[in-house]
């Protein structure tokens, strides 16, 4: 499923941006089927956005544009076209995800191999050094046995975590190489149950004071496993975003 609305102040109408031709929401929704995981679906705030993608074949749901989440707006899809409750997951994708590999869609469902598991995200491990101080990449704190890709999330922060003495950027950091810091991708995996209770819930305090809706499910005790994947998607949030998505999607020639 796949939440979009209109309103984005860095990139006005940002959904229907086009890109070759085709809204981005359509490219979203194409990525997503292309993983062919289950049905897919774009929950929509406005109707602009309903058409788009009904124009290029695809299934969308108008939802209450007052939803403050995602998470709120996919529920809200997820009870109209399936009030039976058939599927018991559900994938929140981000709809500003165009250039998304359908093997990361794949990816996110990894978690939920394990019964205590209630909700599955993805991380990736950063490379570059600015990212471990940008608040504006937010970080999982996790740490993964030896030999495996999953593991439990403890903690998600816009701050460097977990601390490590090795890092030049903390005042009075030892000598010593940095040791892995794992970026957060925002795709979302839910068991239908974990994401009916979540969206019940009220916002937390860390959730509110991190800015980070991941941290409510934490908070009240749902278990949150990630898997590392070795791809950071592109983000569309700016006209420079939207500028190196045209150039990763242009059509070869020949």
């Amino acid at each position: 499923m796949i939440p979009a609305r209109m309103a984005s102040t860095r990139l006005p109408d940002k959904p229907l941006a086009d890109i070759h031709g085709e809204p981005m929401i359509v490219h979203v929704w194409r990525r997503a089927v292309e993983a062919d995981i289950g049905p897919v679906v774009v929950a929509c705030a406005e109707e602009a956005i309903a058409e788009a993608v009904r124009a290029a074949g695809g299934e969308a749901v108008l939802t209450r544009p007052d939803h403050t989440t995602g998470s709120d707006r996919i529920f809200e899809a997820l009870e109209t076209i399936d009030p039976e409750g058939r599927h018991d997951a559900v994938v929140n994708l981000q709809g500003d995800l165009p250039t998304l590999e359908g093997a990361l869609i794949k990816a996110v469902l990894q978690p939920l191999d394990e019964a205590a598991v209630d909700i599955g995200s993805l991380v990736v491990e950063i490379s570059d050094p600015e990212e471990r101080r940008n608040p504006n990449v937010v970080k999982a704190a996790v740490c993964f046995p030896e030999g495996r890709t999953v593991a439990r999330a403890l903690y998600f922060s816009r701050a460097a975590v977990p601390w490590d003495p090795g890092d030049h950027g903390h005042p009075g950091g030892e000598e010593g190489p940095a040791r892995p810091l794992y970026h957060h991708i925002g795709i979302y995996s839910y068991r239908r149950a974990a994401l009916e209770r979540f969206v019940k819930l009220p916002p937390s305090p860390l959730e509110t004071r991190e800015r980070l809706e991941q941290l409510r499910a934490l908070e009240a005790g749902l278990r949150l496993d990630v898997a590392r994947v070795d791809t950071l998607p592109l983000g569309v949030d700016t006209p420079a975003d939207l500028a190196r998505a045209r150039r990763l999607l242009a059509p070869r020639e020949g």
